[in-house]
């Protein structure tokens, strides 16, 4: 018995070591490690986000449909093969007199054999269809609405990373900057403690500066949770599991200052380059070959057609012996349609086409002066956004020496805690809210970009 189990427990372990070794391992995609420039990161994006590689497969998936229209009037071959079992022949009524029998009389006669076997091929060419023609220039406007679409699908997702990564990079300086008044803020506080115990301030300096560290912490701590969120988007607006490692090379001063460009928001707008209006445009040829395709319908069609094909009988099933025999048959066919009258229906269907064109140029009309409206705007905001991290760099500074007049105040009981918390809090605020112009400013410039398309 024993020998038994030794025997399967060596089995099963050879089995399991030649399972292991015909699957290699796989790497495990949140293993990788990543490490992307903001323009790095821009072009893997492009490649690798879930709505670039779908809309890349649309256009595949237009291709294919592009040469099914193209494939309709191409020739076509089809073959069948038929068979028949006579259970019980068909019969029919001859006069007796043809078999010499009475006049009057009829005698039932069973014509055909109890197998029957047709094998045939068919080749059938369309000559002219006015719809098939449409439909060709359809296809191509088909085509390039998927590759507007791609196009589309590549400026979001480049909006989407570059809005992520500074996120991201803004949370990261957020702590960097928390925690350096984190620091001050402790010496500062192990100072005034020394100084109440010597009885040289009151005890409510010291909660002042407690409150103050514990508004800090907390700050520290949601930024540090905002920041594995802002991770987290980032990755996956790059395609990547949220899992893997990531580092950001870039900083966001240096992307700042490489944003800072007034002179690129007075290069002008082209409303036509904009992916929207061509988009707008497309929808618009669409609706014109629809009304095309309904007028054409009144056009007559013409086809052709050869068979040729081979019969075989018998009443016994020997179809695939040497001994049967096969007749073949041959012919050639034109076929022409010609529409006469359709109690008006056509003409209803091509004035709804009408009016779906109408609606189509109106929203051509309507985007245009969207996008117009969209590019003023854009523009707006950006040079306010320069405008803005401009005034918090200058407020940055005065707050900043504000803050370390009071502490020296403080310090030298010239000053409340009251008037240094306030500098405090005031130096706080200057610090967001510069680090938040310098994202915008990253941020603003992509959405001009966005505007006028550029990838």
């Amino acid at each position: 018995m024993k020998k038994i189990i030794l025997i399967t427990f060596l089995t099963f372990a050879i089995t399991a070591k030649s399972q292991e070794s015909n699957n290699p391992k796989t790497e495990n995609p949140a293993t990788k490690s990543y490490s992307f420039s903001l323009e790095q990161a821009i072009t893997h994006a492009l490649i690798n986000n879930y709505s670039t590689i779908n809309a890349s497969r649309d256009i595949e998936s237009a291709k294919k449909k592009k040469w099914e229209t193209t494939a309709m009037g191409l020739p076509q071959i089809n073959s069948s093969l038929d068979y028949q079992n006579n259970i019980e022949l068909q019969k029919s009524l001859i006069p007796a007199e043809f078999f010499g029998g009475n006049k009057g009389e009829f005698m039932e006669v069973a014509f055909g054999t109890r197998h029957n076997m047709t094998a045939r091929a068919t080749l059938s060419q369309l000559l002219f269809d006015g719809s098939y023609i449409v439909a060709l220039q359809a296809s191509k406007t088909y085509l390039k609405y998927y590759e507007n679409a791609k196009l589309k699908t590549d400026i979001d997702t480049k909006e989407m990373v570059i809005n992520a990564y500074g996120n991201v990079l803004l949370a990261e300086e957020g702590i960097i900057i928390l925690e350096k008044n984190k620091a001050t803020l402790e010496k500062t506080l192990f100072d005034t403690k020394e100084t109440f115990k010597n009885g040289l301030i009151e005890e409510e300096n010291v909660e002042q500066l407690q409150i103050t560290l514990t508004s800090i912490n907390s700050n520290i701590n949601y930024n540090k949770r905002l920041l594995d969120v802002s991770y987290k988007m980032l990755k996956i607006a790059l395609g990547i599991d949220i899992d893997a490692d990531l580092k950001l090379t870039d900083k966001l001063d240096n992307l700042t200052i490489s944003n800072l460009d007034m002179a690129f928001s007075q290069t002008g707008f082209n409303v036509t380059n904009n992916i929207n209006y061509q988009m707008a445009q497309n929808f618009q040829q669409q609706k014109e070959l629809e009304l095309k395709l309904e007028k054409s319908k009144a056009l007559p069609t013409l086809s052709a057609n050869v068979n040729f094909g081979y019969n075989a009988f018998g009443n016994q099933f020997q179809f695939f012996t040497q001994n049967q025999k096969w007749l073949n048959y041959s012919n050639l066919g034109i076929s022409l349609n010609v529409p006469i009258f359709s109690s008006l229906a056509r003409t209803a269907r091509a004035q709804q086409a009408k009016i779906a064109l109408d609606k189509a140029k109106t929203q051509l009309t309507e985007t245009e002066q969207r996008l117009k409206l969209q590019y003023a705007n854009a523009k707006s905001e950006y040079e306010f956004s320069i405008e803005e991290y401009e005034t918090a760099k200058t407020n940055l500074s005065l707050a900043e020496r504000i803050e370390k007049k009071q502490q020296i105040k403080f310090t030298e009981g010239l000053s409340s805690s009251f008037d240094f918390n306030d500098a405090q809090r005031q130096l706080y605020a200057a610090q967001q809210k510069y680090l938040q112009t310098m994202v915008e400013i990253i941020n603003k410039k992509a959405s001009l970009e966005k505007v006028i398309n550029k990838i």
